[in-house]
């Protein structure tokens, strides 16, 4: 039965696309609040990266519906999607190395994305305040002259972060935002996570299970494309069907061991038509 699609930022239901007859997502239903951290967690092959990329449009569902803010994606384009507010990060850092912290922010500023926008586009008082502002908020306003190629890989998440907050997105979704960060860098970037859902909804996909602890509002559980479960971090951890398919591991125990990460998987990169 349909949940109300009003009452939330996004609603998917009954989501379902399948390659060559195997089912990566199969009839998924979640539901995340306006302002709202959801995390979605799984072993590898869950569906996880599917999922946002079905969400943002690179791959087409097979069935189902995904309604953001009532506007129906399955029927968009990437960039379409992109336009009604929603910004994705992928696993790895992608900016211009040769440019400065400040150009990768600026060339990001909306009106320059368009053809006619890039023709206009001048840097005027409002691009450098929103500049400055962005910079601050992703612990960059030191670094704004500084070749973003010399950053370090942390600070390199954090920009690309940036650049999609300059958007103004009112959905973001991250695909493992702290791989490779240090703890310090995990720390900034939780209290970073916790400050910018005023006003937007996150997905976040990660296997660092306390960070996943320290940021989520509430946590849905993949395995085999569908939700084996869902609530708060303390719920999920004690659920004996997620003890079960971790192996008998408690896997906020034994996050950051190899043996049991948690980590996103591989899927075939099929985009829409």
């Amino acid at each position: 039965m349909s949940v109300h699609q009003t009452e939330f930022a996004l609603a998917v239901e009954g989501l379902t696309v399948s390659f060559d007859g195997f089912k990566a997502v199969n009839d998924l239903s979640f539901y995340v609040d306006e302002g709202e951290i959801r995390v979605i967690i799984g072993p590898n092959g869950a569906g996880k990266t599917t999922v946002l990329d079905l969400i943002c449009g690179r791959t087409s569902a097979t069935s189902g519906s995904i309604k953001f803010r009532g506007k129906e994606l399955t029927r968009m384009k990437e960039h379409q999607i992109v336009r009604a507010g929603v910004g994705r990060k992928f696993q790895n850092p992608s900016i211009y190395e040769d440019l400065t912290v400040f150009e990768n922010l600026e060339i990001s500023f909306p009106r320059g994305r368009s053809v006619f926008g890039a023709l206009a586009f001048k840097r005027d008082s409002a691009v450098v305040a929103k500049v400055a502002e962005i910079a601050e908020m992703i612990f960059l306003d030191g670094d704004l002259d500084k070749q973003a190629g010399l950053l370090s890989h942390g600070q390199k998440q954090w920009l690309e972060i940036g650049m999609l907050l300059i958007q103004d997105p009112e959905l973001l979704m991250l695909d493992e935002p702290v791989a490779g960060m240090s703890v310090a860098e995990r720390h900034k970037t939780a209290a970073l996570l916790r400050r910018i859902t005023k006003g937007r909804s996150v997905i976040v996909i990660e296997h660092d299970m306390k960070f996943v602890a320290d940021i989520a509002d509430r946590v849905t559980v993949l395995h085999q494309g569908k939700v084996l479960s869902e609530g708060s971090m303390e719920r999920v951890q004690s659920d004996p069907k997620v003890i079960e398919v971790y192996l008998g591991q408690d896997p906020i125990k034994h996050a950051g061991d190899d043996k049991n990460d948690i980590s996103s998987e591989e899927t075939p990169n099929v985009r829409s038509a």
